[in-house]
């Protein structure tokens, strides 16, 4: 059984501000903002939404399928993918272009200032869903527009049941669009911001979205996260990471947990606490592939 993961392939550079932006952004000022942060410490990882959610995915044991684009620079990527055994065959690679870029500024209290190149992404929706009967479960994670919405409907017809995973990508899509999307997912998985957009775009309260599908999970990261089903809300208990290190990635890894579970059959709060697990064994790591598993799934 394996995981169809679509969604972006990128760099991450990574920067930590030793301060907080609330001391250095005057909100009276905010019409001629012009402020520099001071970043003693910088790194390269691997990132994008596809590659995070596989890289927990198997970390678990479990068989992802990233479909994405790479760019110009996109070797070094494959080859990581495959040493780490997730197959690349639906990974495409495009010579003009390149590879999405993420550049990640966190201050000390763990908020984040991003500004993204979506280079090979924008191109993702050349890759097609492929018919596949080893392919159980899937994921709409944030790419390029396009993509999102033509991966969607191809998953459909592909008879693939799939996680609506908007995340930052949530305000290119007007409310029917949005309602588009919910209605075709089985699941629908945001963090609470982006549970509080969905509703406002879609006209639909969280009751309304979790009738519609078979799970609507609303994460509240250090609070836990929420699991509606037909209506009814169950408050799934966070758990305490060992530190707090690195927010970039925490997300990708709770559905890379919430993955596993879907292909094991199990029910969605039991996902929701993998889940939780995960993103507090992330947020110890710098990175957002960087960390080992030190439990066992089961």
């Amino acid at each position: 059984m394996a995981a169809l993961i679509c969604g972006s392939l990128a760099f991450d550079t990574i920067m930590g501000f030793e301060g907080r932006f609330s001391e250095q952004i005057l909100p009276n000022q905010l019409h001629i903002l012009n402020v520099a942060f001071l970043v003693p410490s910088l790194r390269r990882d691997f990132g994008g939404c596809a590659g995070n959610i596989a890289y927990a995915l198997k970390l678990l044991g479990g068989d992802p399928r990233p479909m994405a684009m790479l760019g110009s620079d996109g070797e070094e990527y494959l080859e990581r993918l495959r040493a780490q055994g997730i197959a690349t065959e639906t990974v495409g690679l495009l010579g003009d272009v390149y590879t999405a870029q993420a550049m990640i500024m966190t201050d000390r209290d763990n908020n984040q200032i991003t500004a993204f190149h979506p280079g090979a992404m924008m191109r993702a929706h050349e890759q097609v869903v492929p018919a596949d009967p080893r392919l159980r479960v899937g994921i709409i994670a944030p790419d390029g527009r396009e993509a999102m919405l033509s991966h969607a409907a191809q998953m459909v017809r592909a008879g693939i049941p799939f996680v609506f995973d908007p995340g930052q990508g949530l305000p290119m899509f007007n409310g029917e669009e949005l309602r588009r999307f919910v209605e075709q997912a089985q699941w629908v998985a945001v963090n609470d911001y982006e549970g509080q957009m969905l509703c406002e775009r879609t006209g639909w309260s969280k009751t309304e979205i979790s009738d519609r599908v078979q799970g609507f999970v609303v994460t509240l990261g250090a609070q836990g996260c929420e699991v509606w089903e037909q209506g009814q809300c169950t408050v799934v208990a966070p758990v305490t990471p060992r530190e707090v290190l690195d927010p970039t990635g925490c997300g990708d890894a709770w559905r890379g947990a919430l993955l596993y579970g879907l292909e094991q059959g199990w029910p969605l709060q039991r996902c929701a606490a993998l889940g939780n697990r995960m993103g507090a064994l992330k947020i110890a790591h710098r990175g957002p592939q960087n960390y080992t598993l030190d439990f066992d799934p089961a």
